[in-house]
Order: structure tokens, then C-alpha cells, then sequence
């Protein structure tokens, strides 16, 4: 297993990284909390080792990502009403970060969400939402360092329960609360047998989940150099990528 102590948790103020930020804690790792505002993340995270930077600042990362072991993105453009805001922060926050660590390859576990192939569904218009993430989880294959990409259900929602499910290639539509994916999203960045995987993750009633190795046990692995997950259907075909997106792909694969 991968000796990992430092997480930087990008998105760690926010709904589900302040779990993600306690759980770590609590399997002995040291959470790094990755903040815009140093002062109220101190006092939504009290004790946390505080980072200052920002995603749509690429000069302030630099820093935040030093001494690092894994990184664990759970950011997201809630709230940010701007029409390129998953652009920018979403997809451009994981470029950013890649990016600010050079030729580092730490441990990567990527939060995007479920029904990230459905190029039809409500939450794809306007912003374009669901393929800005789907291109974010590109990026972090092309990067090269060992990751696990986790999509999680609809987050808060549904009857709730902590008896955990996965699966693969997007077509199955559930529910998890947040405290239950951050157990998932550290389970995941501690047990070597995700990497290089993607899945799908929902919860309900039920026996609570514990074993989660027992979880992840026969998810396939993505095919090397592919840009999508194992079982993904191809609809976002990269030779009709915006060149700017081609560009940053064929960058990170470079490196």
C-alpha cells in the first residue's frame, strides 16, 4: 500500500469536504485544507492545517500543493452563477492544481458526479456542466499519476442509509449523503486496488458498509491512454474538443 500522510483537500470548506477533511483525520492522515480565506476556514475547520490559495489563480497554488502526499479534489462552482463558472472552476481548478504540481505525481482521488455521460440531461444545459466534468476527469487521466475517480449519486437527497453500492458506466441514478462519500472518497485514496479505476457510488438503507475493500473488489480499470472510464459511452468524441481543451490534454501527456 501507498505510504500517504498529507492530503490537500481542494474544496474544503465546502459541504462535503468538511467531512472529507474530518475523515481523513480520523484514519490518521494529516488533512490540508485548500482556502480562498484563510480566516473563515479556520473557523469552519478548527485544527486543520490551513493553505491559502486559489483555483481560478494559478500563481497561488504553487505553495498549497509543496510537501503534499495526495490530493483529493471536492470543488465545486456552487453558488457561482457565471456562465463559464464550470469552466473555470470545475475543470480549470484541476488543470490549475495539475498544473502547480510539475513533475509531482501524487496519489489523485476525483469527486465529478453520476450521469456525467448523459450530454442530455437537465444539468448539462446553460454551463454545460456535466462535460466541464467529464473533461476535468480527462485531465486527471492524462496526467499520469496514480487516481481514482469516484462519482457520486444525487448528494443529500433520496432515503438515505449507509449501505454503499458502486458500479460502472453511468446508468444507474441513486442518492449519498455527504458524510457516507467522504468515507468513500478516503476509503478509496487509501486502498491501492481503485487505482486507475472510475465509479459510480449510491447509498441507502441497509446493513451500513464497512468492509470497503470488499466494495471495490471487481470494478475494472480504465484502458490506459483512454480519456473516458472503462465503460463510458463515447458521445464526447476529443477530436471535436474546443481546441483550448485538445491543447491542455496534449500538454499533461506530454509532461
Amino acid at each position: 500500500m501507498t505510504t500517504i500522510d498529507r492530503v490537500l483537500v481542494v474544496g474544503a470548506t465546502g459541504r462535503t469536504g468538511r467531512h472529507v477533511v474530518a475523515e481523513a483525520a480520523a484514519r490518521g492522515l494529516t488533512p490540508v485544507a485548500l482556502a480562498r480565506d484563510a480566516g473563515r476556514a479556520r473557523e469552519v475547520l478548527p485544527g486543520t492545517e490551513i493553505v491559502t490559495g486559489d483555483l481560478t489563480d494559478p500563481g497561488s497554488l504553487a505553495d498549497a500543493v509543496r510537501d503534499i502526499d495526495a490530493v483529493v479534489f471536492v470543488h465545486g462552482s456552487d453558488g457561482d452563477s457565471r456562465p463559464d463558472s464550470f469552466e473555470r472552476i470545475d475543470y480549470g481548478g484541476v488543470l490549475d492544481v495539475l498544473r502547480a504540481l510539475g513533475e509531482r505525481r501524487p496519489r489523485i482521488v476525483l469527486m465529478t458526479t453520476f450521469f456525467i455521460t448523459h450530454r442530455d440531461h437537465f444539468f448539462n444545459e446553460g454551463g454545460h456542466a456535466l462535460d466541464w466534468k467529464r473533461r476535468s476527469e480527462r485531465l486527471v487521466r492524462a496526467f499520469g499519476a496514480p487516481y481514482t475517480i469516484v462519482r457520486p449519486g444525487w448528494l443529500d437527497s433520496g432515503p438515505g442509509g449507509e449501505h454503499v453500492s458502486v458500479g460502472q458506466g453511468d446508468t444507474v441514478e441513486g442518492s449519498i449523503g455527504r458524510e457516507v462519500l467522504a468515507r468513500v472518497l478516503v476509503a478509496a485514496l487509501l486502498d491501492d486496488e481503485t487505482t486507475g479505476k472510475t465509479f459510480e457510488v449510491f447509498a441507502g438503507p441497509g446493513t451500513p458498509t464497512t468492509d470497503f475493500g470488499a466494495l471495490f473488489d471487481g470494478l475494472r480499470p480504465d484502458e490506459p491512454g483512454a480519456p473516458d472510464a472503462v465503460e463510458d459511452t463515447a458521445n464526447l468524441p476529443e477530436s471535436g474538443e474546443p481546441e483550448r481543451v485538445r491543447a491542455d490534454l496534449a500538454a499533461l501527456r506530454t509532461r
